[in-house]
């Protein structure tokens, strides 16, 4: 299976794990299936690419099984300087795909081949300072599954939507026949215009953990989207 398998229908939500209440992560991650979700988003950062450290293969190890008995896949967004370093152990801690990032590449067509012989399903980021149509050529030389507009400066949860990051994403769609993916201040009040705007896929982290119950806002948003 693949993207093309992954995305039901027009759109699809992406909890962020980023923003997840670790305390109680096995939980809340139940409460998502349960509620409907399939893909969900989980940031690796390097503390060097992006200044925070996030989470890794650990956690990736720990919540996998949980996640694939119930039909999810974990699409796993590599911040870091030399994703080619990282493929082999996200594969083998039970990443399901790849997107790493235009600016931390030179050769995304090396990095996808080495990505897909280990199963993965690849797509290309870019940072809000990256034109759309650098990050087209990035995903054509990929050949990727997906492309990923960031709406914010990646690294750190719950900062805002970027207004700019709409009309990058409708140049952006003029340029790929691809799923658009948008990560980074999407919640209810922008996930109509972000998916008008050319978006199928929509990250949300603090749109959906900071609620008290997290599938519920989960529910709510898929259908804003929809």
């Amino acid at each position: 299976m693949g993207w093309g398998e992954w995305i039901r229908g027009e759109a699809e939500v992406e909890p962020s794990i980023y923003a997840a209440d670790f305390a109680r992560l096995g939980e809340q991650l139940e409460g998502l299936l349960e509620a409907g979700c399939r893909i969900f988003h989980f940031d690796v950062g390097d503390g060097h690419f992006v200044p925070p450290v996030t989470i890794g293969p650990v956690v990736l190890r720990s919540i996998a099984p949980l996640l694939h008995a119930a039909g999810g896949v974990l699409d796993c967004h590599l911040m870091v300087t030399n994703p080619a370093n990282h493929l082999e152990e996200i594969a083998a801690s039970g990443g399901d795909s790849v997107t790493f990032h235009v600016e931390a590449s030179g050769r995304p067509g090396e990095v996808a081949r080495r990505a897909r012989a280990l199963g993965l399903g690849v797509g290309v980021a870019f940072n809000p300072a990256t034109s759309p149509a650098e990050a087209a050529a990035a995903a054509r030389r990929a050949e990727a599954d997906i492309v990923l507009c960031m709406s914010i400066e990646p690294g750190y949860s719950g900062q805002e939507l970027m207004p700019a990051a709409l009309g990058r994403v409708r140049e952006l769609s003029a340029l790929v026949d691809l799923p658009i993916q948008v990560d980074g201040g999407v919640g209810a009040a922008n996930a109509r215009a972000v998916r008008e705007a050319g978006a199928r896929l929509l990250v949300a982290g603090s749109a959906i953990f900071s609620d008290a119950s997290p599938a519920d806002a989960y529910r709510r948003l898929f259908a804003e989207a929809r």
